[in-house]
């Protein structure tokens, strides 16, 4: 089965009135944002972090391989009249769109053979959010390994980077599940 179609099989029942909940760093970060400028949801599903940043005074796109997710994003910004644009990005396909943002964020998801198309999304001094699963394995989590992060990866992976903000451990998910998680907040040197 293509990405595509797994994700899109996902979100085939999602509605307007689905939740998508931002990523808890970005919640719990929020005075690291800028007061104004562009921000990049990426892998955004149905958008719980694009709604959060627009809502913060940010002008957001939104990228997911999901053409039901891109859809229902954009009906949610018309009808809340939120400045979010979501695009069908497949992500494993390199390059990714060139732009840059002041702000990328990133939740539960992980390809690092992505890192350097990530680290070209955000200008410099600009922050990117990430918060993604921390191995071992979950059993209410992915099954594969290769989306989890070991211990220390994130913060090595960024560490020419202003880590502002960077942790591991156990948070409660939107859905009430305890789940292991890494995350960080820095910042793109100017």
């Amino acid at each position: 089965m293509h990405a595509r179609d797994k994700w899109n099989e996902k979100y085939q029942d999602a509605e307007l009135s689905t939740p998508a909940e931002p990523a808890w760093v970005v919640r719990q970060h929020t005075r690291l944002l800028p007061l104004s400028g562009t921000a990049l949801d990426l892998a955004a599903g149905l958008g719980g972090n694009a709604r959060f940043l627009a809502r913060c005074g940010l002008q957001v796109e939104a990228w997911d391989i999901s053409d039901h997710a891109v859809a229902l994003l954009n009906r949610y910004a018309q009808t809340y009249r939120l400045p979010i644009t979501a695009r069908q990005v497949d992500l494993e396909q390199h390059p990714w769109p060139d732009a840059q943002f002041d702000v990328v964020a990133i939740s539960r998801w992980l390809d690092r053979s992505a890192f350097d198309d990530i680290r070209a999304r955000v200008r410099p001094g600009g922050l990117l959010f990430w918060q993604t699963f921390l191995a071992p394995v979950q059993p209410n989590a992915p099954k594969n390994p290769d989306y989890y992060l070991q211990s220390g990866e994130l913060t090595a992976a960024f560490a020419d980077w202003t880590v502002d903000v960077h942790g591991e451990g156990w948070l409660v998910d939107t859905d009430g599940e305890k789940r292991r998680y890494a995350w960080l907040v820095a910042r793109k040197p100017a």
